[in-house]
């Protein structure tokens, strides 16, 4: 049995749907943290309708973002929920929710409106525009987020419309953010004895992934532009088309591209004042691709990239998803693992990317069917077979 991960013996009330906060909670429960997430009664979290593809009547869409949590379907607007809620709550080190601003304040469930009560608890909110400034009620979508946080305008075609990145990395990485924020609190915590509040926005994440595309505008005024898979300031940096496929090309310095002058049969290429400079090769980027292009097609993308590595070129195959999950270097590392689910059986997820030697994370507990731990969660806060009975008649489980 693995040892207990960091985050063993915390109880977190999840109150998120869809993808940043279950990607949040998802990432807490990983490392061993209990997640009590709570659904609609009858529905459930939006993503379990969401596909095709669907796995036995279950979504795949859900079945990525929501193992090792309890699932336990609630109407917390009613009172006899809200109760019930109060008792998570009192059990609970932290609350995430990922509602549009405002909208638990006026149930009472607010940060402001909990922390007199509990002064450790730890509140995590996940919005598109965050608890503050003048947009901070309009609802945040990835798309829309990619969109208005600058993204969409350095991804794509330099002749082409922007495009957004193909995974919803605003919310992803607001899940991320969350994570690190509410880990944060709990290092504070520790010394304060005092919880405090976590506000993540998905614009301010997306704003702070612009990275040096910012920097190069904050400091020079310089905007940038699409490039496709080009490097605005490294060449040869982009996808080239081998006689079987594509694989990307990543060279980092001008000793490395000595190294691949020579293995791709162009020895003379580096030396020419166009090209023996990086900054040159930025330039000339256009008749440095024009020059490379037929050489690289001569030959399969395997043959590419085991020369070019061997040569200490950075490169790699463009690998769609079943390739990716298929090789063995995924494998080793436990990237793909499986567990029990209760309707589907065996079930394949991702697993755990952070990798910790005394306290590893692990994936335990397949997602959830909807309310599969509803009677067991409230038997421990003391209900009885027919309280939950009862509840369960008038829709509040």
């Amino acid at each position: 049995m693995s040892p207990p991960g960091p985050l063993a013996g915390v109880t977190v009330l999840d109150l998120t749907r869809v993808l940043s906060g279950p990607y949040c909670t998802m990432l807490l429960a990983d490392m061993g943290a209990r997640v009590i997430k709570v659904e609609r009664p009858g529905d459930g979290d939006e993503t379990r309708a969401w596909g095709p593809p669907f796995a036995g009547g279950e979504s795949a869409y859900f079945l990525g973002i929501n193992r090792n949590k309890e699932s336990v379907t609630l109407d917390f607007k009613h009172p006899d929920g809200r109760r019930i809620i109060d008792a998570l709550l009192d059990k609970s080190d932290i609350l995430v929710e990922n509602f549009r601003p405002g909208t638990l304040a006026r149930l009472g469930l607010d940060y402001d409106s909990l922390r007199s009560g509990r002064p450790r608890l730890i509140y995590a909110s996940i919005s598109g525009f965050g608890q503050t400034g003048p947009r901070r009620h309009q609802p945040g979508y990835d798309a829309v987020i990619q969109a208005e946080g600058g993204l969409m305008s350095v991804t794509g075609d330099a002749d082409g419309p922007p495009f957004r990145v193909g995974v919803a990395i605003a919310d992803l990485v607001a899940g991320l953010l969350a994570v690190q924020g509410i880990v944060l609190a709990l290092y504070a915590r520790d010394r304060t004895g005092r919880g405090q509040y976590v506000d993540v926005s998905m614009l301010d994440g997306v704003v702070s992934l612009l990275s040096y595309h910012a920097s190069m505008y904050l400091t020079t005024a310089t905007r940038s532009g699409r490039l496709g898979n080009r490097h605005a300031t490294i060449a040869p940096y982009d996808t080239f088309t081998a006689a079987d496929g594509e694989f990307f090309l990543a060279v980092g310095n001008d000793e490395q591209f000595q190294r691949l002058c020579a293995a791709a049969g162009l020895p003379t290429l580096g030396d020419e004042p166009g090209f023996a400079r990086n900054p040159d090769r930025v330039v000339n980027h256009a008749e440095l691709r024009r020059r490379l292009t037929p050489a690289f097609g001569a030959r399969p993308r395997a043959y590419w990239i085991d020369v070019l590595t061997k040569a200490g070129v950075p490169c790699g195959g463009v690998r769609d998803v079943p390739e990716v999950l298929s090789d063995p270097q995924v494998l080793a590392r436990d990237m793909v693992e499986a567990v029990e689910h209760a309707t589907l059986g065996p079930l394949k997820v991702l697993g755990v990317p952070v990798k910790l030697s005394e306290t590893p994370g692990s994936v335990r507990t397949a997602p959830p069917t909807l309310g599969q731990h509803t009677a067991a969660v409230l038997s421990e806060l003391g209900l009885g077979e027919t309280e939950i009975a009862r509840l369960r008649g008038q829709q509040v489980i």
